[in-house]
Order: C-alpha cells, then structure tokens, then sequence
C-alpha cells in the first residue's frame, strides 16, 4: 500500500491546488472499500483536472478507485490496492439539455435527482430509478452497471446513453458517440463503461436520450399461491394486448419488508399498503402508464384476465397512481432495505432466459432449504432474479453457510447456462468466494479490454478481474 508522505501530497497540491488533495485519515476513512482505506483523496473541479491526477497516478504507479457518493462501492472483489479515491462529486453540471431533441449531457459527479429536476420541468424522465437513487450519482449509477424495473419497457442504460467523455488509463480525455440521438460514426465504446465499476477508465460526462413522461399510472398486483401461478399469470399479461412499463415478481418475504418500511416511514402514508395483500402468497407487481384512457383499458383488460380458468387462485387489487408510487419505490429500493434488514445478505443477480425462471425459482429455493438460509425473491419478467439469503448478523458458522449456499447457487447458475453475480455481501464472504462466479467465455476478451484502457491496470485493480 502507498505511503502517502507529505512531500508526496505537496506534489500532487502543486499540480491542482491544495483544496482538492487531502491525505487526512479522518477523510480517507470515508471512503474504505472492503475494509481498505485509500492514502489520498482527491476531488477535482474539472475534467481537466481529474485527468492530472490520472497521469499523476500512471507515473508514480498508485492504485486509483474513482467514486461519486459511494452508494455502491461495496460492488466487486476487494481491490489488490487502493491509494488513491477519485471524487468525482467536484463535476456535478448539466452540461447541455435540448427538451425538444430529447436529449441531455451531464456531468458524471451529478447527483440523479439533480438531474431529475429540470427534466421533470419538461414532463421528461430518464428510466434509471435504481437503488440508492436517492443518493447516487449519474456516473455511479452508469459505472455500477444496476439496473430497474422500468428495463421491461425502456430497456438498460446501454439503450439509451448515447455518448461519453472519459479518461483512459493513460490520462488522455477521450469521447465516444455523440450529444445527438443519431450518431452514425465511430464505435460504441461508451457502452463498455456500464458495469466497468470504474476499472475502464474515470467517466466525466455522460449523454443521454430522455424520455416523454406518461401523464398518468396505474399499478396492479396479482396475489397467486406459488410462484408459478404468479408466472403462467405473467404470461397471460404478456400475450396480452397489454404493454407494462414493469412486471415485477415479489415474494411474501420481500413485501413483508416493504410494510415493514411503509410502517417505519417518518411520513404515514395517505393510503396505506398494509392489508391490501395476503401475508402468504407471491405477488405479480404490474404498472401500466399512458393517458386515463390508456389506465382504464388496461383495468378493463385485467378484470378480463383474472376470470379466466387459467388464472385460478389469484386475487387482483388495483393501486392508484399514489398507492401505486409508494410500492414502486419500495420495488425500486428492494436492495437498500435487504441490505438495512440483514447487514451481512448475500444478494444475487442472476440473469436467465425468461422461459427458464420458473424452474430456476424452484432450485433456488431449495438451495436455500438445503443451507437453512432465510431468502427473498424479487425477479422481473425479463429474466433478471435478485436472490438475496439472509443470515442473521455476526454468527461466524452461518457465514461459512452463506459461503457453501453461494458456491451452490454458482454452480446451479452454471448448468443452467444463467449467469450470475453476488454483488453485495460481507467483506469477509469475498474473502472466501469470487462475486463474479465462474471466469465466463469472453472473460480473455475483457482482460484485452482492460489493457487497451488502462495499459497500467491502475483503475479499481483487482475489483472485476
């Protein structure tokens, strides 16, 4: 690990001035990744500095980790070494926002709903509500590679960034794509950002096509015995002349900590959640937006679906656009609430074909039996299943559990040609586990891709790889 002396800190001063360095131990315990506090913290005002703290970092050969608000840091193996924190929070301007071109480019250190201000002005939204939005910044969010529900409809964020200005490893500002929607030249290299987790190079700006926001939503949930009832119901949506926004699949376990939320929330809500859903079923969370006459249909097209023969066993409640919001954001920060519930879960993302979730549903949960690990499903229509187990906090022998319980679900995964991730777990299981599961096919091409970047390896090193 870097020792940062201070002659060294003085350097570093020289090159972008004094108030954007600090070596103060206090500061750098901020930012600790995986239990590693970084020497030097650096918070640059411009690009132009950010890239100087780069070419400072190639030359003396430091281990850099660039950051925004740090929601979501604890994404990814320990890093092999970690001397300087990139604050990138300094870059937080809308740099340019054409509401009738549809598009806007915004400095990475902004924070989502700094963002999410102007563009609601022009009754225009960017589909990212991911976890910790509250708290995230735009590049976070794009570098963490986290998706939403509002993917089922809009897509992820490869769908709809359009361009970038970043810092390769080598400290040179590059640009990929454009500011416009039709960009027609060049490579697509801005899309290898989303989920680099920092270890591609330091992203500075980001452009994005927006999108119209609907005038009015409607939410339906459909409460099934099993969660099969509740995916042969999600098929019937689909087939459907229905178009969601979302279908999300929720289990008992995880809507009980949603009422658990709504109760502790500072600010009861006008029309609560609690009692609306039975304690013991598995949900089918369905939004629908467009105009009234768009929501009615879609209330007509649901009461249609609930009575027929294939739909036995379920119970339908529709939410109006305030019931509706309040259990979308408790969708939308499903991870944050696991998270503050059991401080050591382990949190799966899995990634399967949507013809394969029932049946990897099953062996999950038997996966889970087997480890005698309490667990909570959320999955999206899609094909996209956050598994999180849920040991209760500081029991040594139940983390060996979530360790064998992990390795299991990796190898499920495996055969089942679904791929998997653990982003979010305790420090100490990453010492036992790798969070990235099985080294995958292209897995020689990313290494390829790191090198191009970043010849070095000083961005968040050993983080993916």
């Amino acid at each position: 690990m870097f020792n940062a002396s201070a002659n060294f800190v003085a350097r570093l001063e020289s090159a972008i001035g004094a108030s954007y360095i600090s070596g103060d131990p206090s500061v750098c315990a901020e930012y600790v990744v995986d239990e590693i506090s970084p020497s030097i913290v650096a918070k640059p005002a411009c690009a132009e500095q950010a890239a100087e703290i780069v070419r400072f970092a190639a030359l003396e050969k430091l281990g850099l980790i660039p950051c925004g608000n740090r929601t979501k840091l604890e994404i990814g193996m320990p890093p092999s070494r970690y001397d300087v924190a990139l604050d990138m929070t300094g870059l937080n301007k809308i740099a340019h926002y054409d509401p009738g071109d549809l598009t806007v480019s915004v400095d990475a250190g902004a924070g989502f709903n700094d963002l999410a201000a102007p563009l609601y002005k022009q009754k225009q939204f960017l589909p990212l509500p991911v976890p910790f939005y509250f708290e995230s910044t735009i590049g976070g969010i794009i570098a963490s590679g986290v998706d939403s529900a509002l993917r089922h409809s809009y897509g992820t964020a490869r769908d709809f960034l359009i361009g970038a200005e970043f810092i390769d490893g080598t400290g040179h500002l590059c640009k990929s794509g454009g500011r416009v929607v039709k960009n027609v030249t060049g490579y697509d290299l801005h899309k290898l950002l989303i989920g680099s987790l920092g270890t591609l190079a330091v992203i500075n700006r980001l452009n994005f096509r927006t999108f119209p926001a609907a005038p009015v939503s409607r939410g339906f949930v459909i409460s099934c015995r099993t969660s099969e009832d509740a995916l042969a119901f999600s098929n019937l949506v689909e087939r459907s002349p229905l178009r969601p926004a979302s279908i999300d699949l929720v289990s008992s376990q995880l809507l009980q900590l949603f009422l658990q939320a709504e109760k502790n929330s500072p600010e009861p809500p006008a029309s609560p959640l609690q009692g609306k859903f039975p304690a013991d079923s598995w949900h089918l969370c369905v939004s629908i937006e467009g105009t009234s006459e768009v929501c009615e249909r879609a209330s007509r097209e649901f009461a249609r679906l609930i009575s027929l023969p294939e739909a036995k066993h379920t119970q339908l409640v529709t939410l109006n656009e305030a019931e509706g919001a309040d259990l979308w954001h408790y969708l939308g920060q499903s991870i944050p609430l696991l998270l503050q519930a059991s401080p050591t879960a382990g949190i799966f993302k899995i990634n399967i074909l949507p013809s394969r979730l029932g049946t990897l549903l099953q062996q999950l949960s038997g996966l889970a039996e087997q480890a005698s690990l309490p667990q909570t499903v959320l999955a999206r229509a899609c094909g996209v299943v956050y598994l999180a187990l849920l040991p209760p906090s500081g029991e040594q022998p139940l983390l060996y559990r979530l360790s064998e319980a992990a390795a299991a679900v990796f190898s499920l995964c495996t055969s089942e040609n679904a791929s998997a991730a653990l982003p979010w777990c305790p420090t100490q299981l990453k010492r036992q586990v790798n969070v990235w599961g099985s080294p995958r096919a292209d897995f020689a091409l990313m290494r390829r891709l790191k090198a191009a970047f970043d010849p070095q390896d000083l961005f968040a090193p050993g983080r993916l790889f």
